[in-house]
């Protein structure tokens, strides 16, 4: 395997905009940069656990199929298309292990009840992936009065991480050799994205058309800084407990784009229906990483598609995670209903 651990920045001509981050993901496509070789169809993961939120559609929907079809117990973590979505993993994969469970990520409210009946099912997790994404065609409130990127791309997450740690549904140690792996869904548009305004961390700011990008790549900006940072906490000491990885799955003709404006639309979807890959190819390197052998023993990694690169300087810098851990954590601590000692772990 060929490790492109010096391949970092933004690819393309960066996603200031939607017309600069189609182009990007075009060039993306067309790259002829060396790949990794993708997972086997023989590849099982029989009686594994996987976790899947934004499952009901997309890329999530598409990565819940191939789980299963793998042998996995799917949990599908979805705002809507229950049960239908879930049936159509059943026949789709020929496996009947899968179910849904209902959480809205845009309300932090409804992710404590998700983390409740997990705890009180004693689930635990062998595979979870952080899928679940949006771009809103203006700014929208959260009912905790976030934007609703940054509380479903990132906030939601680390709610969801901070309670599965706690309450033991991410088994940290001594369950088996092959540990739990945790897998994000964010973007190379966190790679052109503007530093993390922790002066200002958290605060709701009114966006339209133009400006819509700025605040998606920050968001994701926010998710892999997350994720960097929940990889050392995990495995400090060159431990590995938790292997944590996360991607950019390129181009997609998938939903996320489904608020476009109408004078974008005739544009955007003939390009998006004929030159960017099926929700069942974007998912190869989401199952990659979930899967594969050779990603069991690692952790921290960041795939573009099918090829390993560097997050961006931001986003691994360990004194951006530290701010960035500190200042959601308060953010979280009146989901968590914990003591102080409790909340110093978190």
């Amino acid at each position: 395997m060929n490790n492109n651990h010096n391949n970092r920045g933004a690819s393309g001509v960066g996603h200031k905009g939607v017309i600069s981050a189609v182009t990007t993901a075009l060039l993306d496509l067309f790259s002829r940069q060396e790949q990794l070789p993708g997972l086997p169809d023989a590849q099982r993961i029989d009686g594994k656990v996987c976790l899947i939120t934004g499952a009901n559609s997309g890329l999530g929907k598409a990565v819940a199929i191939d789980l299963a079809r793998r042998g996995g117990h799917i949990i599908m973590a979805c705002r809507s298309g229950i049960p239908a979505a879930g049936e159509e993993v059943k026949r789709a994969s020929g496996n009947p292990n899968v179910e849904m469970l209902a959480v809205d990520l845009s309300d932090l409210r409804s992710v404590t009840r998700l983390c409740d009946q997990m705890q009180a099912r004693n689930i635990k997790l062998d595979i979870a992936v952080m899928n679940a994404g949006l771009m809103p065609l203006h700014a929208r409130k959260t009912p905790q009065g976030y934007e609703i990127m940054f509380a479903v791309h990132f906030l939601a997450n680390r709610l969801l991480l901070a309670r599965w740690c706690r309450d033991g549904v991410l088994p940290l140690q001594g369950r088996r050799a092959d540990v739990p792996r945790v897998v994000f869904v964010s973007s190379e548009a966190h790679q052109s994205s503007a530093p993390i305004d922790f002066d200002h961390f958290a605060a709701f700011h009114h966006y339209g058309i133009k400006d819509g990008m700025k605040f998606y790549g920050q968001s994701k900006l926010h998710l892999s800084t997350f994720a960097q940072e929940l990889h050392r906490r995990l495995n400090p000491n060159g431990e590995l407990n938790v292997a944590v990885h996360s991607l950019c799955p390129g181009p997609i003709a998938s939903n996320i784009a489904r608020e476009s404006p109408a004078y974008i639309k005739p544009i955007l979807s003939p390009i998006m229906k004929l030159l960017f890959r099926s929700p069942q190819q974007a998912a190869a390197p989401v199952c990659y990483l979930a899967c594969a052998d050779d990603m069991a023993s690692r952790s921290g990694v960041y795939l573009h598609m099918m090829r390993e690169k560097q997050p961006s300087p931001l986003a691994l810098d360990p004194s951006n995670g530290q701010r960035l851990w500190a200042m959601s954590g308060d953010l979280i601590q009146p989901f968590l209903h914990t003591n102080q000692r409790e909340k110093e772990c978190l």
